[in-house]
């Protein structure tokens, strides 16, 4: 059970090598000891030994100092250590008192066999110490011998027992690791029936049991969810195709994710040419599809299909969800309005035409009855009369606004481009609504820059635009109070502005101001919405950009610039 896990795994080979090693090394320091202490035997018992009989063979030789001798012999005396080596000695010693004592007590010839036992008794023992260190020295060399054979056996086993560890051991980690890998990648390829097999009982086996579970959970999930997944599939393809409008999304990776069989049917692809496909190259083969990736707004577009004109406004919509970002483009099938929108605009033109005849002869009788060469009227009388003038230049005024926006929505708006002062046109503006101005006691004061160039505009539709500005601003100022009108230049552009001291727009109205039929809430004024359409179409017809600046209480300032002659030219 120790070794079930792998960290103990781990510490028990680890352990193990580190015990051969010990081994081997213990066996090594082991016989070096033995034969430090045979080689220090040799020099002891017998070295010394072959020392000190050649050192008294040398003073033998030269007569030397008997006193010397005897330390020698002393010195010998006490290193005995072999067989026999003792009894030579003795001799030695026995046979050297009888040397050195003085010739007068001995004869000469007893001296020199003294000496000459001396000798044999050195050379016995210079023998037996020879002897004694080539046997000890066979005995060191099969020490070593023996020694060596010994640790070459432990080295060979512990060389064999770790090349075996050092290639077994490691796959107890990387058999499992790779095993793992091959499972996680086998996952996420949602492969959720591939299985770990692993028989083991250590953290490794641990690991594949749970991958396991994990792949029969996601296995059983898989099989559960996808009969589920592909009706929802299907249904969310059936909802799209139902859908009137051509639609198609696209991904944050630029991957087309779907297109109803009506945007296949106005691109003029099949599925398969579009759905999966990058929008780089379904655009490289499909120039609408290019068409309507671009960025255009809200304007509608001519598409033919079946050699019929289809008219479409392209909505684009943004989906971020769970980090997950799309977005779906969808065009909008607006050809039967745009059929409603044209027979209104002639049915607008054709029934204004109509009407100003009998109304420019119902003005004429007017006229004819307020002449008293006709008839003497009475005061109730002029009074009525002077209503129905007043109605009848409404109606006028009216009908003049629906021609003008009939002919900027039929597309034929006449414009006589020419150079113009700026101060004529806006003079004449002024001139026309000067009566009405008096009416209420306003004042309006002029402000010309010096040095304006001359202007390249359609000076009769810029001063209708003007009259507009000045027609509001007189509506909405209280009596007595002043109008102020504006020319400058700024670099190649004249503006032109008309202030007043009305009560001003709220902001969230001001980018409304410009639509067709919008009145702001809450104004007491009559009027169509008309005029300021249309001022913004014959502005921006001529080149030009308009504009309000507005803060409630505070009145408002209404502006447009034109290009100048010089710079149009250029």
């Amino acid at each position: 059970m120790m070794a079930t896990t792998v960290k103990n795994k781990i510490r028990l080979g680890t352990l193990f090598l580190f015990v051969l090693v010990l081994l081997s090394c213990g066996v090594g320091i082991y016989n070096l000891v033995r034969l430090k202490q045979d080689a220090d035997r040799i020099l002891k018992n017998n070295y010394e030994s072959l020392d000190y009989c050649h050192s008294i063979q040398q003073l033998l030789d030269n007569d030397g100092n008997p006193s010397a001798i005897d330390s020698l012999l002393r010195l010998q005396e006490s290193n005995v250590t072999e067989p026999g080596e003792n009894e030579a000695t003795k001799i030695i010693r026995g046979h050297f008192e009888i040397w050195r004592k003085k010739p007068a007590e001995n004869e000469a010839g007893a001296r020199e066999n003294a000496l000459s036992a001396i000798r044999g008794g050195l050379q016995e023992v210079l023998r037996l110490n020879m002897s004694a260190i080539e046997a000890k020295n066979n005995k060191a060399r099969d020490t070593a011998d023996t020694a060596l054979a010994f640790i070459s056996f432990i080295a060979a086993i512990v060389f064999l027992v770790g090349l075996s560890f050092s290639y077994n051991f490691p796959a107890i980690l990387t058999e499992p690791i790779n095993a793992f890998s091959e499972g996680i990648d086998q996952i996420s390829k949602r492969n959720y029936q591939y299985r770990i097999e692993l028989n083991r009982r250590d953290e490794f086996g641990r690991m594949a049991n749970a991958f396991n579970t994990m792949a029969e959970r996601l296995e059983y999930f898989e099989n559960s969810n996808l009969n589920k997944i592909i009706f929802e599939k299907t249904r969310a393809e059936a909802v799209i195709n139902s859908l009137k409008d051509a639609s198609f999304g696209i991904d944050k990776k630029g991957t087309v994710l779907f297109a109803n069989d009506q945007a296949l049917q106005l691109l003029g692809l099949q599925a398969k040419d579009i759905v999966g496909m990058p929008v780089t190259e379904v655009s490289s083969r499909n120039d609408l599809f290019r068409f309507l990736l671009e960025d255009q707004g809200n304007l509608p577009f001519k598409v033919v299909v079946d050699n019929r004109e289809n008219y479409f406004i392209r909505e684009q919509m943004q989906i971020d969800q769970e980090g997950y970002s799309s977005k779906v483009i969808v065009l909008k099938n607006i050809t039967s309005f745009k059929e409603l929108d044209v027979a209104k605009t002639n049915f607008i033109a054709t029934i204004s035409h109509e009407l100003k005849t009998p109304l420019a002869a119902s003005d004429l009788g007017l006229k004819l009855l307020e002449d008293e060469r006709v008839g003497l009227l009475s005061g109730e009388q002029r009074d009525l009369i002077a209503q129905l003038k007043a109605d009848n230049l409404r109606m006028l005024s009216i009908l003049s606004e629906l021609l003008n926006m009939a002919q900027v929505e039929a597309g034929k708006i006449q414009l006589d481009i020419s150079a113009a002062a700026p101060e004529s046109i806006m003079d004449n503006a002024i001139r026309l609504a000067q009566a009405a101005a008096k009416e209420k006691n306003l004042t309006i004061t002029r402000d010309y820059a010096n040095g304006l160039q001359a202007v390249n505009a359609d000076a009769d539709k810029t001063v209708w635009v003007l009259n507009n500005f000045l027609t509001n601003a007189i509506k909405y100022s209280p009596e007595g109070a002043g109008i102020s009108v504006s020319i400058s230049q700024s670099g190649d552009r004249i503006q032109f502005a008309v202030s007043d001291a009305g009560p001003g727009i709220e902001p969230i109205y001001q980018s409304k101001i410009f639509d067709r039929f919008f009145k702001v809430p809450g104004s007491r004024a009559g009027g169509t919405g008309l005029g300021l359409a249309i001022s913004k179409e014959f502005i921006e017809a001529q080149g030009g950009n308009i504009w309000v600046q507005s803060q409630p209480g505070t009145g408002s300032r209404f502006g447009f610039d034109l290009p100048t002659y010089r710079n149009f030219n250029t």
